[in-house]
């Protein structure tokens, strides 16, 4: 049972290391603690773990939680829904659970925050999207590409791309995809866009989860290491009723390698080493 349980933590640290990059530390190999920082709604907690020899089979990793923000009956009721994430998954690895619960968290409470602001920005949203909506009429959709679906456990990943150079060529493509009700009632329509405006040298990117957290800013993390520019990426997901945990991730990262590469937005070494080598 121990050497099963050292092979699930190995298995886990990986994974956490693989999802979290930069924001995973190992504190200490010979305690396997390790710690993970997180960020949201400019709140910031990092969430340290040592994992005992029964864990996960028969007990949770001691956990430290530095939040400075999280004072009182709050920092209660996170540790509560903690308490309840180990005891509902008893014998299961449980830590990517515990850092996504409390970004969850840490975005409820910033939600608030940004109420009276978010109603300002929508109102001024509103006109201007009446006057870009009437010029979006007039230019066509471009061109929106699907790559080959990813099965496992009954959940699909699709991927789709377009070539985008403005907001609005953004959001004709998002408004064009939609019209499949297929893809508009899917789980998640998770997107990322890097592209350069006309006259200028700084790139626009955004990205959105669309309610599977933390995949859209990894989305956008992959263009943004690919150097991908004037590209939009969307990844339809939907759910197969099997929770597939941190393996989801890997399937929509690779779905869209695949159609990155299928459209030529994946540089070869070989070019790399020609533009390097050409001389002026």
């Amino acid at each position: 049972m121990a050497e099963d349980n050292l092979s699930r933590q190995a298995d886990e640290i990986e994974a956490l290391s693989s999802i979290y990059g930069t924001d995973f530390h190992t504190e200490s190999k010979e305690r396997r603690t390790y710690s993970i920082e997180i960020t949201e709604n400019y709140l910031t907690s990092s969430l340290e773990v040592t994992m005992p020899p029964d864990y996960p089979s028969e007990s949770p990793p001691f956990y430290m939680l530095s939040a400075p923000w999280l004072k009182g009956l709050k920092r209660q009721e996170l540790c509560g829904y903690l308490e309840d994430i180990y005891l509902e998954n008893a014998g299961e690895s449980i830590v990517y659970e515990w850092v996504e619960r409390i970004r969850q968290f840490m975005t409820e409470e910033g939600e608030s925050a940004r109420q009276d602001t978010k109603e300002v920005e929508i109102s001024n949203g509103l006109r201007e999207t009446i006057l870009e909506d009437k010029t979006e009429d007039e230019t066509p959709c471009p061109d929106i590409f699907s790559g080959e679906i990813i099965t496992d456990r009954k959940s699909v990943f699709q991927p789709h791309l377009a070539n985008v150079q403005s907001q609005s060529d953004v959001r004709q493509v998002l408004r064009k995809l939609k019209e499949n009700k297929k893809i508009a009632n899917a789980t998640h329509n998770i997107f990322a866009y890097r592209f350069l405006p006309f006259g200028s040298s700084c790139v626009s990117q955004d990205c959105e989860d669309d309610g599977e957290i933390h995949a859209g800013g990894r989305l956008l993390h992959l263009l943004q290491i690919l150097d991908a520019q004037n590209v939009i990426v969307i990844v339809t997901r939907w759910y197969g009723g099997i929770h597939l945990g941190p393996d989801r991730f890997k399937h929509i990262n690779n779905a869209a390698r695949q159609i990155l590469d299928q459209c030529g937005h994946i540089k070869s070494p070989s070019d790399e080493k020609g533009r390097k080598n050409k001389k002026p």
